[in-house]
Protein backbone atom coordinates (compact mmCIF):
# COMPACT_ATOMS: atom_id res chain seq x y z
CA UNK A 1 0.00 0.00 0.00
CA UNK A 2 2.83 2.54 0.93
CA UNK A 3 6.09 2.43 -0.84
CA UNK A 4 9.14 4.86 -1.31
CA UNK A 5 10.33 7.74 0.56
CA UNK A 6 7.87 9.16 2.90
CA UNK A 7 9.12 11.89 5.00
CA UNK A 8 8.48 12.39 8.56
CA UNK A 9 7.71 15.93 8.44
CA UNK A 10 9.08 18.73 10.53
CA UNK A 11 6.43 21.50 11.97
CA UNK A 12 7.75 24.94 11.05
CA UNK A 13 6.94 27.25 14.01
CA UNK A 14 6.91 30.95 14.09
CA UNK A 15 6.99 33.24 17.22
CA UNK A 16 5.65 29.71 18.46
CA UNK A 17 2.73 29.48 16.60
CA UNK A 18 2.30 26.61 13.45
CA UNK A 19 3.35 28.39 10.23
CA UNK A 20 1.18 27.46 8.05
CA UNK A 21 2.78 28.98 4.74
CA UNK A 22 5.80 27.73 6.08
CA UNK A 23 3.95 24.19 6.10
CA UNK A 24 2.38 24.16 2.57
CA UNK A 25 5.30 25.13 0.90
CA UNK A 26 7.29 22.12 2.56
CA UNK A 27 4.59 19.66 1.52
CA UNK A 28 4.44 21.01 -1.99
CA UNK A 29 8.50 20.97 -2.21
CA UNK A 30 8.37 17.30 -1.33
CA UNK A 31 5.96 15.58 -3.36
CA UNK A 32 7.64 18.02 -6.33
CA UNK A 33 10.63 16.28 -5.60
CA UNK A 34 9.10 12.39 -5.65
CA UNK A 35 8.29 11.47 -2.02
CA UNK A 36 5.71 8.98 -2.43
CA UNK A 37 3.66 9.58 0.86
CA UNK A 38 3.82 12.22 3.77
CA UNK A 39 3.46 11.60 7.34
CA UNK A 40 2.67 14.95 9.39
CA UNK A 41 2.35 15.24 13.24
CA UNK A 42 4.63 12.57 14.01
CA UNK A 43 7.93 12.38 16.32
CA UNK A 44 10.26 14.45 13.73
CA UNK A 45 6.70 16.45 13.85
CA UNK A 46 7.26 17.60 17.27
CA UNK A 47 3.95 15.85 17.82
CA UNK A 48 4.83 15.27 21.66
CA UNK A 49 4.35 19.61 22.03
CA UNK A 50 1.43 20.00 19.71
CA UNK A 51 -2.16 20.39 21.37
CA UNK A 52 -4.57 18.06 20.25
CA UNK A 53 -6.45 21.22 18.01
CA UNK A 54 -2.65 22.02 16.82
CA UNK A 55 -2.32 18.64 15.79
CA UNK A 56 -5.53 17.70 13.33
CA UNK A 57 -5.29 20.80 11.93
CA UNK A 58 -1.81 20.24 10.81
CA UNK A 59 -3.16 16.59 9.60
CA UNK A 60 -6.02 18.59 7.83
CA UNK A 61 -3.35 21.31 6.03
CA UNK A 62 -0.88 18.25 5.04
CA UNK A 63 -4.28 16.66 3.34
CA UNK A 64 -5.38 19.86 1.94
CA UNK A 65 -1.89 20.62 0.39
CA UNK A 66 -1.01 17.00 -0.92
CA UNK A 67 -4.84 17.34 -2.61
CA UNK A 68 -4.41 13.49 -3.29
CA UNK A 69 -1.16 13.66 -5.31
CA UNK A 70 0.03 11.27 -2.33
CA UNK A 71 -1.35 9.67 0.80
CA UNK A 72 -1.13 10.79 4.12
CA UNK A 73 -0.20 9.01 7.11
CA UNK A 74 -1.08 10.94 10.13
CA UNK A 75 0.90 10.16 13.48
CA UNK A 76 -2.10 9.23 15.84
CA UNK A 77 -0.43 6.69 18.27
CA UNK A 78 -1.23 7.12 22.36
CA UNK A 79 -0.23 4.92 25.23
CA UNK A 80 -3.97 5.63 26.34
CA UNK A 81 -6.46 3.38 24.14
CA UNK A 82 -9.33 5.80 24.79
CA UNK A 83 -7.35 8.96 23.46
CA UNK A 84 -5.45 6.67 20.37
CA UNK A 85 -9.16 5.98 19.44
CA UNK A 86 -9.75 9.56 19.24
CA UNK A 87 -6.90 10.42 17.80
CA UNK A 88 -7.47 7.71 14.57
CA UNK A 89 -11.07 9.13 14.05
CA UNK A 90 -9.69 12.52 14.23
CA UNK A 91 -7.00 11.07 11.53
CA UNK A 92 -10.01 9.98 9.31
CA UNK A 93 -12.26 12.71 9.61
CA UNK A 94 -9.05 15.05 8.54
CA UNK A 95 -9.32 12.98 5.69
CA UNK A 96 -5.96 11.16 6.29
CA UNK A 97 -5.38 8.10 4.25
CA UNK A 98 -3.81 5.95 6.62
CA UNK A 99 -3.11 6.11 10.77
CA UNK A 100 0.50 5.45 12.13
CA UNK A 101 0.32 4.33 15.58
CA UNK A 102 2.64 3.08 18.28
CA UNK A 103 2.34 0.50 21.01
CA UNK A 104 1.35 2.31 24.18
CA UNK A 105 4.57 3.83 25.56
CA UNK A 106 5.09 4.59 29.11
CA UNK A 107 2.54 1.64 30.67
CA UNK A 108 4.17 -1.05 29.14
CA UNK A 109 1.59 -3.33 28.52
CA UNK A 110 2.30 -6.66 27.94
CA UNK A 111 1.98 -8.19 24.61
CA UNK A 112 -1.76 -9.32 25.00
CA UNK A 113 -2.64 -5.57 26.10
CA UNK A 114 -0.83 -4.51 22.76
CA UNK A 115 -3.02 -6.59 21.57
CA UNK A 116 -5.88 -5.80 22.99
CA UNK A 117 -5.28 -1.89 22.83
CA UNK A 118 -5.40 -2.35 18.76
CA UNK A 119 -8.46 -4.81 18.80
CA UNK A 120 -10.11 -1.90 20.57
CA UNK A 121 -8.12 0.77 18.01
CA UNK A 122 -9.72 -1.34 14.45
CA UNK A 123 -13.20 -1.89 16.55
CA UNK A 124 -13.41 2.02 16.82
CA UNK A 125 -12.05 3.27 13.61
CA UNK A 126 -11.43 1.07 9.94
CA UNK A 127 -9.15 3.90 8.88
CA UNK A 128 -5.48 1.38 7.84
CA UNK A 129 -2.42 1.70 10.54
CA UNK A 130 0.85 1.38 10.52
CA UNK A 131 2.50 0.18 13.13
CA UNK A 132 5.50 2.07 14.49
CA UNK A 133 7.91 0.31 16.73
CA UNK A 134 10.21 2.34 18.06
CA UNK A 135 11.31 0.83 21.11
CA UNK A 136 14.09 3.08 22.02
CA UNK A 137 11.10 5.80 22.41
CA UNK A 138 8.56 3.60 23.90
CA UNK A 139 10.57 1.58 25.68
CA UNK A 140 7.35 -1.00 24.80
CA UNK A 141 8.01 -3.59 21.61
CA UNK A 142 6.07 -5.33 19.82
CA UNK A 143 7.01 -8.98 19.40
CA UNK A 144 7.60 -10.31 16.15
CA UNK A 145 4.51 -12.88 17.05
CA UNK A 146 2.25 -10.32 18.11
CA UNK A 147 2.97 -8.09 14.52
CA UNK A 148 1.54 -11.20 12.78
CA UNK A 149 -1.25 -11.53 15.18
CA UNK A 150 -2.50 -8.46 14.57
CA UNK A 151 -1.67 -8.60 10.55
CA UNK A 152 -3.66 -11.80 10.12
CA UNK A 153 -6.46 -10.67 12.56
CA UNK A 154 -7.29 -7.05 11.51
CA UNK A 155 -6.97 -6.28 7.58
CA UNK A 156 -7.03 -2.64 8.31
CA UNK A 157 -3.66 -3.21 9.73
CA UNK A 158 -1.45 -2.90 6.93
CA UNK A 159 2.12 -2.34 7.72
CA UNK A 160 5.15 -1.65 10.12
CA UNK A 161 7.04 1.37 10.35
CA UNK A 162 10.45 -0.95 12.14
CA UNK A 163 12.93 1.07 14.16
CA UNK A 164 14.34 -1.03 16.30
CA UNK A 165 17.75 -1.09 14.36
CA UNK A 166 17.25 -5.01 14.79
CA UNK A 167 17.46 -5.77 10.53
CA UNK A 168 16.94 -9.56 10.72
CA UNK A 169 13.28 -8.69 12.18
CA UNK A 170 12.75 -7.49 8.76
CA UNK A 171 12.88 -11.29 7.45
CA UNK A 172 11.29 -12.62 10.63
CA UNK A 173 7.79 -10.26 9.89
CA UNK A 174 7.96 -10.92 6.33
CA UNK A 175 7.96 -15.22 7.34
CA UNK A 176 4.86 -14.38 10.30
CA UNK A 177 3.37 -11.76 8.09
CA UNK A 178 3.43 -12.93 4.62
CA UNK A 179 5.32 -10.83 1.68
CA UNK A 180 2.25 -8.34 1.11
CA UNK A 181 2.20 -7.17 4.58
CA UNK A 182 4.27 -3.27 4.30
CA UNK A 183 7.58 -3.06 5.65
CA UNK A 184 9.06 0.59 5.96
CA UNK A 185 12.08 1.38 7.19
CA UNK A 186 12.49 3.66 10.07
CA UNK A 187 16.06 4.16 10.30
CA UNK A 188 17.63 6.05 6.86
CA UNK A 189 21.02 5.16 7.52
CA UNK A 190 19.28 0.94 7.26
CA UNK A 191 17.11 1.65 4.86
CA UNK A 192 19.23 -0.11 2.12
CA UNK A 193 20.12 -3.24 3.83
CA UNK A 194 16.06 -3.00 5.36
CA UNK A 195 14.93 -2.94 1.21
CA UNK A 196 17.49 -6.00 0.59
CA UNK A 197 15.57 -7.98 2.49
CA UNK A 198 12.06 -7.17 1.53
CA UNK A 199 11.06 -3.56 3.06
CA UNK A 200 9.67 -1.64 0.41
CA UNK A 201 10.56 1.90 1.75
CA UNK A 202 11.77 4.37 4.69
CA UNK A 203 9.69 6.84 6.96
CA UNK A 204 12.32 9.29 6.61
CA UNK A 205 13.83 11.98 8.56
CA UNK A 206 16.68 12.99 5.85
CA UNK A 207 14.14 13.10 3.21
CA UNK A 208 12.88 16.48 5.11
CA UNK A 209 16.35 17.82 3.41
CA UNK A 210 17.16 15.55 0.43
CA UNK A 211 13.36 14.38 -0.60
CA UNK A 212 15.14 13.94 -4.42
CA UNK A 213 17.65 12.38 -3.79
CA UNK A 214 15.89 10.04 -0.79
CA UNK A 215 13.12 9.33 -3.53
CA UNK A 216 16.39 8.47 -6.36
CA UNK A 217 17.12 6.02 -3.90
CA UNK A 218 14.07 4.22 -3.05
CA UNK A 219 13.28 3.97 -7.17
CA UNK A 220 16.59 2.32 -7.38
CA UNK A 221 16.02 -0.24 -4.83
CA UNK A 222 12.40 -0.59 -6.17
CA UNK A 223 13.99 -1.69 -9.45
CA UNK A 224 16.66 -4.00 -7.89
CA UNK A 225 19.28 -1.38 -8.78
CA UNK A 226 21.29 -1.95 -5.97
CA UNK A 227 24.82 -0.36 -7.22
CA UNK A 228 23.00 2.88 -7.76
CA UNK A 229 21.25 2.96 -4.56
CA UNK A 230 24.46 1.87 -2.84
CA UNK A 231 25.91 5.18 -4.62
CA UNK A 232 22.82 7.37 -2.95
CA UNK A 233 23.67 5.66 0.16
CA UNK A 234 27.39 6.22 0.44
CA UNK A 235 26.49 10.03 -0.52
CA UNK A 236 23.70 10.55 1.92
CA UNK A 237 24.87 8.50 4.87
CA UNK A 238 27.05 10.71 6.28
CA UNK A 239 23.63 12.57 6.58
CA UNK A 240 21.95 10.20 7.69
CA UNK A 241 24.49 10.10 11.13
CA UNK A 242 24.44 14.09 11.05
CA UNK A 243 20.76 14.41 11.56
CA UNK A 244 20.98 12.24 15.06
CA UNK A 245 23.95 13.86 16.38
CA UNK A 246 21.90 15.87 18.64
CA UNK A 247 18.38 15.64 20.02
CA UNK A 248 16.11 14.79 16.68
CA UNK A 249 14.54 17.32 14.96
CA UNK A 250 17.33 19.91 15.71
CA UNK A 251 19.55 18.69 13.22
CA UNK A 252 17.25 18.36 10.55
CA UNK A 253 15.44 21.78 10.98
CA UNK A 254 19.34 23.47 11.18
CA UNK A 255 20.01 21.60 8.03
CA UNK A 256 16.41 22.60 6.38
CA UNK A 257 17.59 26.17 7.29
CA UNK A 258 20.31 25.57 5.14
CA UNK A 259 18.80 24.11 2.65
CA UNK A 260 16.04 26.05 2.13
CA UNK A 261 16.99 30.08 3.40
CA UNK A 262 14.40 31.45 5.42
CA UNK A 263 13.01 28.02 6.65
CA UNK A 264 12.07 28.44 10.42
CA UNK A 265 14.13 26.36 12.96
CA UNK A 266 12.15 27.49 15.62
CA UNK A 267 11.74 23.84 17.91
CA UNK A 268 9.45 24.27 20.79
CA UNK A 269 10.95 23.14 24.55
CA UNK A 270 11.93 20.73 25.53
CA UNK A 271 13.67 20.63 22.20
CA UNK A 272 16.50 23.25 22.08
CA UNK A 273 18.95 24.12 18.73
CA UNK A 274 21.84 21.42 18.30
CA UNK A 275 25.27 22.21 19.50
CA UNK A 276 28.09 23.58 17.67
CA UNK A 277 29.04 19.64 16.89
CA UNK A 278 26.31 18.69 15.48
CA UNK A 279 25.50 21.98 13.30
CA UNK A 280 29.23 20.94 11.90
CA UNK A 281 28.18 17.43 11.40
CA UNK A 282 25.51 18.68 9.23
CA UNK A 283 27.33 21.30 7.55
CA UNK A 284 29.90 18.60 6.36
CA UNK A 285 27.28 16.62 5.69
CA UNK A 286 25.31 18.62 3.48
CA UNK A 287 28.28 19.40 1.66
CA UNK A 288 29.34 15.68 0.97
CA UNK A 289 25.62 15.08 -0.21
CA UNK A 290 25.50 18.00 -2.52
CA UNK A 291 22.83 19.64 -1.24
CA UNK A 292 24.94 23.04 -0.24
Amino acid sequence: MFTGSIPALVTPFRDGAFDEPGYRDLVDWQIESGSSALVPCGTTGEAATLTMAEHFHIVRVCVDQAAGRVPVIAGAGSNDTRVAIGNILAAREAGADAALMVPPYYNRPNQEGIFRHFEAIVAACDLPIVLYNVPGRTVTDFAVETIAQLAHSFPSIVGIKDATGAIARVSAQRAACGPEFCQLSGNDDMALAFNAMGGVGCISVTANVAPAMCAAFQTACQAGNYAQALTLHDRLFALHTALFSDASPGPVKYALGRVRPGFPTELRLPMTEPGEASRAAVDAALVLAGLV
